[in-house]
């Protein structure tokens, strides 16, 4: 009778968890993982555009020196930056992550209104290439930050849901 009542709650605790969310707070962690992987990946894909851009603009801007230091700069503070996962866990790393990269698109949107200073620039192949993609880029990393938000969000919503939030207390979500 012992053994019969052993194996019932053996039973009744299988079926228990397979209903406590476990397995989804680990899907919707790799998600939001990945989604702020995806945000990295087109910040740096930004970040390698900037040296090009400023080579270009050099050289029909050379005395424009300001601006360009100030985007070598920007740019030499974002790539320095390693962003972990622990970053996005401290708001003091995260904020100054954030700052980087706010530096970075105003010292490029500086090198953007110098460059309307030079029609022969602006006429340029190259440089128009180069701006096409570097706009095309802010729009990944708008996108791909709306994921990374999404799929947080979602995560959040999970953990806070019951039953799953009983789950998510017991194993520290």
């Amino acid at each position: 009778m012992q053994n019969l009542f052993l194996k019932l709650m053996v039973l009744v605790m299988v079926l228990g968890l397979s209903g406590c969310g476990y397995n989804q707070f680990q899907s919707l962690d790799e998600e939001a993982k990945a989604s702020w992987s995806e945000v990295l990946n087109q910040y740096q894909r930004r970040a390698d555009l900037v040296p090009n851009l400023v080579a270009t603009v050099k050289g029909y801007a050379a005395h424009e020196e300001k601006v360009l230091t100030e985007v070598a700069e920007a740019r030499s503070k974002v790539g320095s930056m390693q962003v972990t996962p622990e970053v996005l866990n401290d708001p003091e790393a995260f904020a100054k992550f954030q700052a980087a990269q706010g530096q970075l698109t105003s010292a490029l949107s500086r090198l953007m209104a110098v460059a309307e200073n030079y029609p022969n620039l602006k006429a340029d192949q190259g440089f128009r290439d180069l701006q096409a993609q570097l706009e095309g880029t802010e729009n990944r990393v708008t996108v791909a930050r709306n994921r990374y938000i999404e799929s947080v969000k979602a995560y959040n919503v999970t953990v806070r849901s019951f039953p799953n939030n009983l789950t998510a207390m017991m194993f520290g979500y």
